[in-house]
């Protein structure tokens, strides 16, 4: 199959279209997700097909969302792999993917766009009770993100909501040359697993997310400023947690525990 597709393509800036186009880092890739015949594989932003096509080869069918129509239009005429596609035409960011997990668990995979990859992840993780894996190639840093521990300067939001579904393992790290156009910052591939059972659940998720916003939105801050207007001094100091600390110096089980308690005793709007 030829992958001179990008030809003919120009990437546009709005959709944070970089095309992969090395074909032994697209190898690797593929065979890091590993897909086996009988998976049940979703692609997001298919893009030209540059890991469509070698995954198609291995298992058969799979199913690919992709918001640009252009792109949705040109896989639907592809020569080779259209009969293969089923392709839902619409945004990642608002599609249910539970519709597609029917009988059998998602194995989701994408080069996701820079400008979105945050949100999506974000609304991927709500499914993750029909998902069994997820393997996206994002920006670097934002792999790092999700990988932090705590008392580094990338444990944030994202981490910590990540490693609550997840279990978070950066497979590879891919310069810039490896696309067309080249981005302005390096590539890392991703791993996220959800967790069979999650040893120290959340009573209300909405409260994890809500907690985490309020305390990373500004992380300069000590908790007894981030968290004021739903916990106080004595509050804190009850929960094991010194109002002096820094939102980066709780672990995950901190923040799950000052979720519960506030999922116990909502603060007094």
């Amino acid at each position: 199959m030829s992958n001179k597709s990008h030809l003919g393509h120009q990437a546009k800036k709005r959709f944070g279209q970089n095309f992969l186009h090395d074909q032994s880092v697209i190898g690797r890739i593929v065979d890091a997700i590993d897909p086996t015949t009988g998976d049940n594989l979703v692609e997001i932003g298919p893009g030209l097909g540059a890991l469509t096509e070698p995954v198609i080869e291995r298992v058969g069918d799979i199913s690919v969302v992709e918001l640009d129509r252009d792109l949705a239009h040109r896989l639907r005429h592809h020569p080779f792999i259209a009969k293969n596609l089923t392709i839902y035409e619409t945004d990642a960011l608002n599609f249910d993917f539970a519709s597609l997990a029917k009988d059998k668990p998602l194995r989701i995979f994408g080069n996701l766009p820079y400008n979105i990859s945050t949100p999506l992840i974000f609304h991927l993780l709500t499914f993750e009770d029909c998902v069994q894996d997820m393997h996206f190639m994002l920006q670097k840093e934002v792999v790092n993100r999700m990988a932090a521990s705590p008392n580094s300067k990338t444990f944030g939001r994202l981490s910590i909501m990540t490693q609550y579904f997840c279990q978070v393992i950066p497979v590879m790290e891919i310069g810039p040359e490896a696309f067309q156009p080249p981005p302005k910052v390096d590539s890392a591939i991703v791993r996220l697993v959800p967790h069979k059972t999650i040893k120290y659940p959340a009573k209300d998720v909405k409260w994890l997310a809500r907690v985490t916003r309020e305390a990373f939105n500004q992380r300069r801050k000590t908790i007894r400023n981030s968290f004021k207007k739903l916990l106080n001094v004595e509050q804190l100091e009850a929960l094991g947690l010194n109002p002096g600390l820094r939102p980066e110096n709780l672990s995950l089980e901190d923040y799950i525990n000052v979720a519960n308690y506030l999922t116990d005793n909502p603060p007094e709007l």
